[in-house]
């Protein structure tokens, strides 16, 4: 025959029991809810400072790029001087020439 297990057990004391684990747990859903926060607040930070870095790096790169086209006409304005120059030489030292040839007697 089968004696029968009593199980006697404070209903008071059990429920004490599950109240502690109860409130720890929410301390713990409290730390990780403050963690959390904690985490959003450096993550839209560093986002901020992401987003005002790319500004700043796009002013700048559209600075780098109104120079480039100023520099590039710029040599095209130097290439066509430099063509005009050759001319110009040869222009000048047949004068040169010229007035040397003219300044000598003739006899």
């Amino acid at each position: 025959m089968t004696v029968p297990l009593i199980l006697e057990t404070d209903l008071r004391e059990v429920l004490g029991e599950i109240n502690q684990s109860l409130k720890r747990m929410d301390e713990r859903l409290n730390r990780l809810e403050i963690g959390q926060a904690r985490l959003e607040e450096r993550l839209q930070a560093t986002q901020t400072r992401l987003e005002e870095s790319m500004d700043s790096l796009e002013q700048r790169l559209e600075t780098i790029e109104t120079e480039q086209k100023i520099l590039v006409k710029d040599v095209s304005n130097l290439k066509g001087v430099k063509a005009l120059i050759v001319p110009i030489v040869v222009a000048v030292t047949t004068s040169v020439v010229t007035l040397l040839i003219r300044a000598i007697p003739n006899p």
